[in-house]
């Protein structure tokens, strides 16, 4: 049956988006094939969770064709996590949009293009060769666009255009470097090419590692290609914001960190430096630009791009626990920062606005929504035992074992940071007096309910990454084992050589 779990989460994403299509106009059918299609796909990607860590690697070949002349799908332990990972998001933002897009003229538009984003998400992280993976960042990059430009406004029109320019130059450098890939090796399966490098000419390979890791710097938003980011999430509706924040930089990383073990090991390649700078600039500005921000939507923007650092710097670090710890930071970062903007745009929901100081009272008015902002927030922040203290030790102990110790202290500044981000959205949104103007809306029960229960379920989520970190580690190390030692993916792919 792994063959159905690995292709049943795009599969059922298109299928649903088509569905949804027909039914737009009718918001009851939508909540209905939209609401089972995530929780379906959820039960999907744990049984194939399931398969493969009992069973190892598995890839499907399309049409009999095998590889390297065919399309396949391949799942490791780093690509059916973020699968799962991506199921579970999708399904808290899928209830929680219920709630928060209900009044939007095109309510049903949104879940079809939610799902066609989903579907680009599963594939990129499930395809085994590199013109697929462009094809599914296209499919990301419709859809997004499309998220962005929905019954938009001026500012979110602007943000949008900024978003697709950026993202249009790293696609055309991709379609390069994937071009001159097949011109040098004859191939673009990814196995194949770990092997077909081997007889590339070192010039050659420079250059096609330099513009694979200029396109997916891009779409991870690294330093200094990150102005995209801050420059759009923040003009768009909350359930929105919270799925790109989740995991559209996450396919960057992913695709970083699958190319640059599998395809370009990173110490065979003159990057590692540049790699271990980039990491700790991306830290710095990230940080640097939530801490002069007072809108919570633009703080946690900035943010994604800080701890999209420390992502990178487990890979630039490139020891197994280095990369487990990238792989662990990266879990716990899907999950806490999707609740934050969940959380940030129920405030703005209620609140009409998410600047800070127009704010204030949460706490008194939503003692219990305080408790749930204060969990994430410390997770980010790094405070043990929560998930983000784990991710961080273990990037933060690659970096001092390898004697990187001024990229460990920026590391711990990056940390002490973001604690002062988080308070400032404490202070003024939950803990100061509310403004003589500010009244909050009555939701009904139900509305109450989609919007809180994907906030607790996503924390409740952290805390247990974080109490019950062990076998989140195991996984993640075994993980980091089969990116540096990838004969176990090999095999899934092409059989024994």
């Amino acid at each position: 049956m792994t063959s159905v779990w690995i292709t049943l989460p795009v599969v059922l994403s298109l299928l649903t988006a088509t569905g949804a299509f027909f039914v737009r106009s009718n918001p009851r059918a939508i909540n209905w094939i939209s609401g089972a299609s995530v929780a379906i796909s959820v039960v999907c990607s744990l049984l194939l969770l399931k398969d493969i860590t009992a069973n190892g690697p598995y890839a499907v070949a399309f049409g009999n064709w095998m590889a390297p002349f065919g399309i396949v799908f391949v799942a490791d332990f780093l690509s059916v996590a973020l699968t799962v990972i991506t199921a579970i998001i999708g399904a808290v933002t899928v209830f929680y949009a219920m709630a928060d897009l209900r009044h939007k003229a095109s309510y049903g538009l949104y879940h079809v293009l939610f799902h066609v984003l989903l579907a680009g998400v599963y594939g990129a992280f499930l395809t085994g060769d590199i013109f697929n993976l462009y094809v599914w960042f296209e499919v990301m990059l419709i859809a997004s666009f499309g998220l962005m430009i929905v019954d938009a406004e001026r500012k979110q029109i602007d943000g949008a255009v900024k978003y697709v320019l950026l993202n249009l130059i790293s696609t055309l450098v991709f379609l390069l470097a994937i071009g001159l890939t097949y011109g040098a090796t004859g191939t673009l399966n990814l196995a194949d090419l770990h092997l077909k490098f081997t007889d590339v000419a070192p010039e050659t390979t420079f250059l096609l590692s330099a513009l694979f890791l200029f396109t997916f710097a891009i779409k991870s938003a690294l330093f200094p290609l990150f102005a995209w980011l801050p420059a759009s999430y923040h003009t768009l509706p909350n359930a929105v914001v919270a799925l790109f924040a989740a995991l559209l930089t996450k396919v960057g990383v992913y695709a970083l960190i699958r190319m640059f073990t599998l395809v370009f090991p990173l110490t065979d390649t003159s990057w590692q430096p540049l790699l271990l700078w980039i990491s700790g600039l991306t830290m710095l500005t990230g940080v640097l630009g939530a801490a002069s921000q007072f809108d919570i939507k633009k703080i946690l923007s900035f943010h994604i791009i800080s701890q999209i650092g420390y992502m990178i710097m487990g890979l630039a670090l490139y020891t197994p626990i280095a990369l487990a710890g990238a792989i662990f930071y990266i879990i716990h970062h899907i999950i806490v920062k999707a609740n934050l903007f969940l959380i940030g745009g129920f405030i703005e929901s209620k609140y009409g606005t998410s600047q800070l100081r127009h704010l204030g009272g949460v706490y008194k008015a939503m003692p219990w929504l305080a408790f749930l902002f204060l969990i994430p927030a410390f997770s980010l922040a790094g405070f043990p035992p929560l998930s983000g203290f784990w991710g961080k030790y273990l990037v933060i102990k690659a970096s001092i074992i390898n004697d990187y110790n001024v990229l460990a202290a920026t590391a711990l500044i990056v940390g002490l940071l973001t604690i002062f981000s988080m308070t400032k959205i404490w202070s003024e949104a939950f803990w100061k007096a509310p403004t003589d103007t500010l009244s909050g809306k009555t939701f009904p029960l139900s509305i109450n309910l989609l919007y809180c229960l994907p906030i607790a379920v996503l924390t409740l989520m952290t805390i247990t990454i974080g109490l019950v970190a062990q076998p989140v580690f195991v996984f993640a190390n075994e993980a980091a084992e089969q990116l540096l030692n990838p004969g176990g993916y090999i095999r899934a792919v092409l059989g024994e050589q």
